[in-house]
């Protein structure tokens, strides 16, 4: 990050912890209006967390993502001073780690605070640190152990409301259900059929759903890490296309380079059906119809040869 940005953030840390009182928000007084409202305040450093603590949080809880926007790349995300004050006044952060984001860790530090509980995704749930593929969210299990971590966190912020927290965890993870079973009809119907990707974003959906992933991993790794892939990756992943190796070509919407392109005009020629995928929660979705969406897209990618250009 540029050094004129990141004085900035330190200022504007500062001055939140002068207003916050070390980066905790005080609570309202009794009796006053925001007394009713939430007395925690949680960050949610993608908004797919954000969706989760705001899902079991519920009017306790104000949640704010810091990485929210479907139309913009995750992996070129630089934090601002608006980020850095909400992390300074946050309560609870839950972050992906992984070096996913490790801008947070920045943010975290620029404002140091024992109280505030910090969930590190990767590292809660036991991922080794080297982990090649950050995109844990698909995971069919994420989601519902970071549901009992985020109940527990917020009892203890809140001891009031914990057995609320516990019940909305509970029902988070029961609303997971029909996904679960969309990908095993998913499974079911179309194990070990061959699928082309430009980065690893779905890959570990994919793979829960029994389908194999032909594309080389070097070529996925350039395009996460914003590289060019080998003239050799290139013509292998041509190859899996031309001699219709794979049935379905997943690529991430909020990374089309001139790569991308290419490869989704050759699936138009090929009558490959395609499919977007995303790294950040679509505008007006939650997590659960997201995951939904996107495995049914790739059913019927196999089952009917549609394609899906975007969630709206």
């Amino acid at each position: 990050m540029k050094r004129s940005w990141w004085n900035t953030a330190i200022a504007a840390v500062s001055a939140a912890l002068v207003m916050t009182g070390c980066g905790i928000a005080k609570p309202a007084a009794k009796g006053s209006a925001a007394a009713a409202q939430a007395n925690i305040r949680a960050v949610g450093a993608e908004s797919e967390y954000a969706d989760l603590i705001r899902q079991i949080g519920g009017p306790y809880v104000s949640v704010t993502a810091i990485m929210s926007n479907p139309a913009v790349d995750p992996h070129e995300y630089e934090a601002n001073p608006k980020d850095a004050i909400a992390v300074a006044e946050a309560n609870l952060v839950v972050q992906n780690g992984l070096g996913y984001d490790e801008f947070m860790n920045k943010l975290e530090q620029a404002s140091p605070n024992p109280n505030r509980i910090v969930i590190d995704a990767g590292q809660a749930l036991g991922y080794r640190a080297n982990t090649a593929n950050p995109h844990i969210w698909y995971q069919l299990n994420t989601m519902p152990r970071l549901a009992k971590m985020v109940a527990s966190d917020l009892g203890k912020l809140d001891p009031s409301h914990a057995a609320y927290f516990q019940a909305r965890a509970n029902a988070f993870v029961q609303s997971l259900k029909p996904w679960d079973e969309a990908v095993a009809r998913l499974k079911a119907a179309y194990r070990g059929r061959g699928a082309a990707v430009t980065e690893p974003v779905s890959d570990y959906l994919l793979q829960e759903a029994g389908l194999q992933i032909k594309t080389p991993w070097a070529f996925q790794a350039a395009i996460m890490n914003g590289t060019d892939p080998s003239p050799q990756d290139v013509a292998l992943q041509t190859q899996l296309f031309t001699h219709h190796e794979v049935s379905v070509f997943c690529y991430n919407k909020q990374v089309v380079t001139n790569v991308t392109k290419m490869f989704l005009t050759l699936a138009e020629r090929e009558h490959i059906p395609t499919v977007a995928v995303y790294e950040t929660e679509p505008t007006g979705l939650t997590y659960q119809q997201w995951m939904l969406e996107e495995t049914n897209a790739i059913y019927n990618a196999l089952a009917h040869g549609t394609s899906l250009e975007a969630i709206s």
